[in-house]
């Protein structure tokens, strides 16, 4: 690896743990008491008693998607000089996921608009205002399991550089090749029929993928520590992620 190889990965390895830590907390402390799953028009009507908290979470998301450009920034700098088109086409897949999860956070908003109801939405009477609402948050979700399809595609392709560039263990990157097509089935699935989260939740489509990419995360930092560490001592052989 060349240096701005190795800076992206530092960055990848650094910016994917923040970005999880940060969505963790907003969902759980902004969004969880809001959510009424499955409910968009109850979950819309609770958006009134908790705007300031919802609007938290929108900047959260805002923040989170910011973070997704960086990552898959990073992710085509490591693997453009292992085969330049897959990395592009792996990258505008997660490109595409990036742009609908702001067409989600846009939904978002545009929902806590309406059941404020502010401006020419004042005409509209709360359950006609509840149920625009709620079809905005609808239509929002949909957008966001659209782009869950293409972040599998993408982490599917990056899986499968890591595998070839040996950059990891095989054993790691073949769990990413399978983590990504588990969560790229159940998205599909999903989102042609929302029955399905019945049969397998929705809070496990993305687990995989993202303890994945966490033991990624800790394999490129792990590995950069004992870098550094072996040029301070006698040196030693490091992997490839660390390599000059």
């Amino acid at each position: 690896m060349d240096r701005s190889q190795r800076f992206a990965a530092l960055l990848f390895a650094i910016t994917f743990p923040l970005a999880i830590v940060l969505m963790m907390v907003a969902f759980t402390r902004f969004l969880a008491p809001i959510l009424v799953w499955n409910q968009d028009a109850e979950t819309a009507r609770n958006l009134i008693a908790h705007a300031h908290t919802y609007r938290i979470f929108i900047v959260a998301s805002c923040l989170n998607g910011l973070a997704g450009v960086v990552l898959l920034t990073a992710l085509y700098v490591i693997f453009r000089p292992v085969n330049r088109g897959l990395a592009l086409f792996a990258a505008f897949s997660r490109l595409v996921y990036v742009a609908m999860w702001f067409i989600q956070v846009l939904s978002s908003f545009s929902a806590l608009r309406m059941m404020v109801g502010e401006g020419p939405l004042q005409a509209l009477e709360s359950k006609q205002l509840q149920a625009l609402a709620g079809l905005q948050l609808a239509s929002g979700w949909d957008a966001y399991y659209i782009g869950l399809t293409f972040y599998a595609l993408s982490t599917l392709l990056f899986s499968w550089l890591f595998f070839q560039s040996r950059y990891i263990p095989r054993i790691l990157a073949a769990w990413g090749v399978l983590a990504s097509l588990f969560e790229g089935v159940c998205a599909f699935a999903y989102l042609n029929n929302r029955e399905f989260g019945l049969v397998v939740s929705v809070n496990w489509y993305e687990i995989p993928t993202v303890f994945f990419e966490l033991a990624v995360c800790i394999w490129i930092l792990a590995t950069a520590l004992r870098a550094a560490w072996s040029r301070k001592s006698i040196p030693a052989p490091v992997s490839p992620i660390a390599a000059a």
